[in-house]
């Protein structure tokens, strides 16, 4: 929901599921196993210790959890966890030991003939290959890249990066990290080369899985020289293996790349080659399994730090109650392996040995149906995406929704950004019939889930998020970290307790960590976005309470596209902030300080957009350039991004005390 759609607009319940629908799911199942009678008892019971209810409270639940989804541990863990610490620090699961690799794939795979042939993923890729990937068939792959990362010196604790096009094979890179007890560190396909050398160099990965390219559109897209120019400006890369998706392989292929013998190996040569057998390590709860990368507001990306408990429970849980998954489902999220919700979907899905569907190319590539076909054609069940995606795909028209059966679909998906009233209601109309409830959710990478998230089984209003998530002590709060009490009362989305997801701290340290997440309010963890909740329990975001870029559900901090832009010889300063946009959401827009002598062209404002594209990738070259003479800073030297926003969107310029230099307002209302 944009900052400007009030309430007033979204006040109508418009999905309502029936009774026989309702009794299906899974959560009304848990809730019967546990005589819950309603959503506010569900959520009460999963997040509060109720006096007299001994089956209540977060621990009872995340403990119940374990049996209940049938997570198997290989050590059984002493206690649910350890918050001595506080809540920043909390333990969870200590003395266990599990793999996360070992629940989604080995126990299929062992299971019975059945269960091993069993499809774990269906991939299509843009030109229309279509690839199935057996249960049987993943673990075997994933245990030869576990072997081919051993004999490269990977150990557990290692990194390993995944700079990979989205194909079958990242799901056995993914698993196969895991096994060994590596850290996956997987890298959006579309990041530039400053942005994937970045994560590189501060995740220092020593393997880096990559490919020769992907298609995009109906062209190639040449992954491995933008690999190796990251890897240029990064180092620590010592092996880089090659997936062979544009055949360059071929000694015949029109496709030339780039190649360094001692470093590069071909998929095939380094993967295909090794042996299918491994035993799983292993691992103790907290060991990492994943480093995430979210972007801040200033500086270097954030190292969000995942274990395998808390991975493997928190993307169980909302698959099985949020998005009601049943062993006949094919589960579909339009993502990125890069993206949070690319792992989030395979170990959720995966757990429960269901059917992931992965695609590889452009929503409207070779026409605006692409989705609708493939949901048609594979008969998709679920179906996640941005409302980015929608508002684009809304724009080619009904038309293109006519002819294609979308009846297979139960339930819709979204994140990444709030939505508007109008793309709400013509996904959940058009493309859900008007009857798949649109599960709109939202938490982040640092959880590796869902703080907000309605139940299946609730009524839904256009664009709300339901409520807290299960075991999941959410709340909204003002300034001062008191809950709000007024119905429609906007205020900052906070957590009141840690979930096993919860990174367990960054990559680069505990300062940064306590100082982005528990500074604001004591002993709470604080999102950054503002929410509020409607008269009859509905809650709603509007969007970052922080400076973050949230283009089209990716973020991006202000900080790295300034960088992009200095980078220009002729950029002596920058300043970037996040503009109201139709399509995406939010574009970005930049301010520039040109050098001495530097004349100001149409030309140089495109070279400063490629140079972002370039460098970030095209979704966050800037909207617009404009040139100015100063920037509004503080007594410190800061840029004050909050002054050039509101001149930008004419909002009201809030107290201004703290400015140096008054006349830069004045320079940025006439900015050029």
């Amino acid at each position: 929901m944009s900052a400007d759609t009030s309430l007033e607009d979204v006040d109508e319940i418009v999905h309502e599921p029936s009774e026989e629908f309702v009794e299906s799911t899974n959560v009304h199942e848990f809730m019967q196993a546990y005589d819950i009678d309603d959503y506010d008892e569900l959520v009460e019971r999963t997040t509060t210790d109720l006096e007299g209810v001994e089956a209540s409270g977060v621990d009872w639940f995340w403990d119940e959890l374990v049996d209940y989804l049938d997570i198997e541990f290989y050590e059984e863990y002493d206690d649910v966890r350890d918050d001595s610490e506080g809540p920043q620090f909390t333990d969870w699961y200590p003395g266990g030991e599990l793999n996360v690799a070992h629940n989604v794939c080995d126990r299929h795979a062992a299971v019975d003939e059945e269960r091993r042939n069993t499809v774990a993923t269906i991939w299509e890729g843009e030109d229309g290959d279509i690839r199935e990937v057996t249960y049987h068939e993943l673990h075997r792959q994933s245990n030869k890249v576990a072997n081919a990362l051993e004999a490269r010196g990977i150990e557990t604790g290692d990194t390993v990066g995944l700079y990979m096009p989205m194909v079958p094979e990242v799901v056995s890179i993914l698993y196969g990290c895991f096994k060994v007890g590596a850290i996956a560190v997987p890298i959006f396909s579309g990041f530039g080369v400053d942005a994937a050398a970045t994560r590189i160099a501060d995740a220092e990965c020593s393997v880096l899985f990559t490919g020769d390219g992907f298609l995009r559109r109906g062209d190639p897209v040449f992954l491995k020289s933008a690999a190796d120019e990251a890897i240029e400006e990064a180092g620590y890369v010592e092996h880089t293996i090659v997936f062979d998706r544009l055949d360059s392989s071929d000694p015949k292929s029109e496709h030339e790349i780039p190649w360094t013998d001692d470093r590069d190996e071909w998929w095939a040569d380094a993967v295909e080659s090794a042996d299918d057998a491994y035993e799983t390590k292993s691992l103790d709860s907290s060991q990492e399994s994943m480093l995430l990368y979210s972007s801040g507001t200033t500086g270097k990306p954030k190292g969000i730090v995942h274990t395998h408990a808390g991975v493997q429970i928190q993307c169980a849980k909302e698959l099985h109650f949020g998005f009601d998954l049943k062993p006949a489902d094919r589960f579909f999220w339009v993502s990125d392996i890069g993206w949070m919700m690319g792992p989030w979907t395979l170990i959720g899905t995966h757990t429960f040995g269901g059917t992931v569907f992965m695609y590889e190319g452009a929503p409207d590539h070779p026409e605006p149906d692409r989705f609708w076909e493939m949901i048609d054609r594979h008969k998709l069940t679920q179906f996640g995406i941005s409302p980015t995606a929608i508002r684009a795909l809304r724009k080619h028209g009904d038309d293109w929704l006519e002819g294609h059966d979308l009846s297979s679909l139960r339930l819709l998906g979204s994140t990444g950004e709030p939505w508007d009233p109008e793309s709400w209601r013509w996904f959940y109309e058009n493309v859900g019939g008007g009857e798949a409830p649109i599960i709109n959710i939202s938490g982040g990478t640092e959880i590796c889930g869902c703080f907000l998230m309605p139940m299946p089984t609730e009524p839904l209003k256009p664009c709300t998020l339901g409520g807290p998530g299960l075991g999941m002590d959410i709340d909204i709060v003002n300034s001062s970290g008191e809950s709000v009490k007024a119905d429609n009362e906007r205020g900052f989305l906070v957590a009141k307790d840690s979930c096993p997801s919860m990174t367990k701290s960054l990559w680069s340290g505990d300062e940064r960590y306590l100082n982005e997440y528990w500074s604001m309010f004591e002993d709470m963890w604080d999102h950054g976005d503002w929410a509020q909740k409607d008269a009859d329990g509905f809650w709603f975001l509007h969007g970052r309470a922080d400076d973050a870029l949230n283009v089209a559900g990716r973020k991006v901090g202000p900080a790295e596209v300034e960088g992009a832009l200095i980078d220009h010889e002729a950029v002596n300063q920058a300043a970037a902030i996040g503009a109201p946009d139709d399509t995406t959401g939010t574009a970005v827009v930049a301010y520039v300080v040109l050098e001495d002598g530097i004349d100001e062209t149409d030309d140089l404002r495109e070279e400063l957009r490629a140079q972002v594209g370039e460098e970030l990738g095209k979704p966050f070259r800037p909207r617009e350039v404009l040139f100015v003479d100063e920037f509004p800073k503080t007594q410190s030297g800061k840029i004050i991004r909050r002054a050039i926003q509101a001149i930008y969107t004419g909002e009201d310029l809030g107290d201004m005390s703290s400015i140096e230099n008054p006349g830069a307002l004045e320079d940025l209302e006439e900015a050029r």
